[in-house]
């Protein structure tokens, strides 16, 4: 069976590719980059793969027979280039598409879940095998935050007493690697999260036991913190967009207890202290 990843040297995409060389080494594994100079160190095939070059999109997945649809990067673009994607691997005789999508796509109200919900609805259209795994928040997504917490003695936010059941980037591409390599997970959708959850009071108590000092939440209301997020330098539907994140997590969208991720890949997900202490 020859897998290809789409994305693959993004965060996400380069942690698959080692997970698949951990647990299956002797399978075939299609590297697909839109910037092919930037996989050399993969240790594997590497195909140029541009959204924005629907043509060259089938020949790169020619011989592929699981194909990773990592969730595109440019919000607002999405829904086209997943079409596109989608289209390219039914010309190409791929057989089953594995989908990062979002925890709870269906329901879930926070602004990125538009463009997932119609990704799966095209996917569920395509006439292919399918599995959906839904991602619940990144643990880096706050992590990133950290630098700033430090400099300022303070993690800004507006989520509230919202609880997070967060994973590691680790963590769900463990998840895509068992889910590809397993033909049974065909036709199934799964609700992917940490095992423990966490509010942003419990994270920056987390970060404080870490760093040595206190590093207390400060909540802000919405327009508040966008506008702080735009001093930082973010443009201004970033960091609105960032905010809205904080208003889902609020609403506990981001929260989980169905222990879904750590069944699938057989282990405990990544403690918030140990992500933080890495990070640190």
């Amino acid at each position: 069976m020859t897998i290809a990843i789409t994305g693959a040297t993004g965060q996400l995409g380069r942690l698959v590719v080692e997970k698949l060389r951990e647990r299956a080494p002797d399978t075939p594994v299609v590297a697909l980059a839109r910037s092919p100079e930037k996989a050399d160190d993969l240790g594997t095939e590497v195909r140029p793969f541009d959204y924005d070059k629907v043509e060259t999109l089938a020949p790169a997945l020619a011989g592929v027979e699981t194909l990773l649809l990592i969730s595109a990067s440019e919000v607002g673009r999405r829904v086209p280039q997943h079409q596109a994607v989608i289209d390219a691997a039914k010309a190409a005789g791929v057989k089953r598409i594995v989908y990062t999508s979002l925890l709870r796509a269906d329901t879930a109200q926070v602004g990125l879940a538009q463009e997932h919900r119609d990704t799966e609805a095209a996917l569920a259209a395509s006439g292919l095998a399918v599995t959906l795994l839904r991602n619940g928040w990144y643990t880096e997504n706050y992590l990133a935050s950290l630098p700033a917490a430090l400099e300022h003695n303070a993690l800004l936010g507006s989520a509230g007493d919202g609880r997070i059941s967060s994973a590691t980037r680790e963590d769900y591409a463990e998840a895509a690697a068992v889910a590809m390599l397993d033909e049974s997970h065909a036709g199934r959708t799964y609700e992917l999260a940490g095992d423990t959850s966490y509010t942003l009071t419990d994270l920056a108590a987390a970060i404080s036991a870490k760093a040595g000092r206190t590093i207390p939440y400060v909540d802000m209301p919405v327009p508040e913190y966008a506008a702080v997020l735009e001093k930082a330098g973010f443009p201004a539907p970033v960091a609105q967009m960032l905010a809205d994140f904080d208003t889902a997590a609020k609403r506990c969208e981001f929260f989980d207890d169905s222990h879904t991720l750590s069944t699938l890949i057989g282990r405990p997900t990544t403690p918030l202290d140990s992500a933080v202490a890495a990070a640190l």
